[in-house]
């Protein structure tokens, strides 16, 4: 059998580890936190994703590419007919939990690349070197809660929206570290949001908006697109937003938009938006190390 802590110990365990090991849980942990999960993360080839989670996550914090060939020699192995399955939901994990977008750079050699998703240069890696998970997609789930209070949302609010992925002020994350920290100080250094303190700063009562860098970098419509994938819907089922989202993008002059475009934004949108995006299962808590126990009891 291949043990939890890696594909055979090689490849992703990678000269001294790295802080793999948590990594790797963080990893499965995010397996069963995506919508729609079943127990299929608990045989072999759920073991695989695991793996290559945990190689992946390796591959961002070094800033090194990878081969198709050395993911199927290090990672897959004698599954290799299984490739496309794992490598996509391997890729959907990294994306949905970390917010690392997994890209092909060079089609011949089959070689890729992570990056941080949505064209944001931030991935909240620690400055020191210190073994860290990417914290991008909490940045841009917070991003959408703003986009979806009408651009500028009060502290409280986030939090409530947080609280229903597990994420709580003042509480370490168990991927995301200490949260309000990130909020209120470490995003507004890096321009992504504006924190406006409330009256007497009671506590829950100051906003926050997109910051010059997120405006800069990103866009109300991949936001949107991004908290669709999320939630398992369509970026159309929020039509206030889309429309506005649309709007945006005929301003910055990325996409004409056609009369059917507008029509697709139907139903109606109202103060339950935040919680339709918020309600799905991702980042829900779960003992890691059962997840993978049980993995490996059926990975032989």
């Amino acid at each position: 059998a291949e043990g939890a802590g890696g594909p055979g110990g090689e490849g992703a365990g990678g000269p001294g580890g790295e802080g793999a090991g948590g990594l790797v849980e963080e990893g499965a942990v995010a397996l069963r936190a995506l919508p729609g999960t079943e127990p299929w993360y608990r045989n072999r080839l759920g073991q695989k994703v695991i793996h290559l989670v945990k190689f992946l996550l390796l591959k961002n914090r070094r800033k090194e590419t990878t081969t198709k060939a050395e993911i199927l020699a290090l990672v897959i192995r004698k599954h290799k007919r299984h490739f496309p399955v794992i490598f996509k939901r391997a890729s959907e994990v990294l994306q949905l939990i970390f917010g690392i977008d997994v890209k092909q750079v060079d089609p011949s050699s089959h070689s890729y690349v992570t990056v941080p998703t949505l064209g944001l240069t931030y991935d909240g890696m620690s400055p020191s070197g210190a073994p860290s998970a990417p914290k991008t997609s909490l940045l841009i789930l917070v991003l959408g809660v703003i986009f979806l209070e009408g651009n500028c949302a009060r502290e409280e609010k986030i939090w409530e929206a947080l609280g229903m992925i597990g994420v709580y002020a003042g509480q370490e994350h168990f991927i995301y570290g200490e949260p309000r920290r990130l909020l209120t100080k470490d995003w507004v250094q890096e321009k992504y949001l504006e924190y406006r303190r409330g009256p007497g700063s009671l506590p829950g009562c100051s906003e926050l908006q997109w910051g010059p860098r997120a405006h800069v970098e990103t866009s109300k419509m991949k936001v949107l697109e991004f908290l669709a994938k999320v939630s398992g819907t369509d970026p159309s089922s929020f039509p206030s937003q889309y429309a506005e989202a649309l709007r945006e993008e005929e301003e910055r002059g990325r996409a004409p938009v056609t009369a059917r475009a507008r029509t697709r934004a139907v139903g109606c949108i109202c103060s339950g938006a935040t919680s339709s995006v918020f309600s799905c299962p991702l980042g829900q808590e779960a003992d890691p190390h059962s997840v993978l126990e049980e993995g490996g009891q059926h990975a032989k």
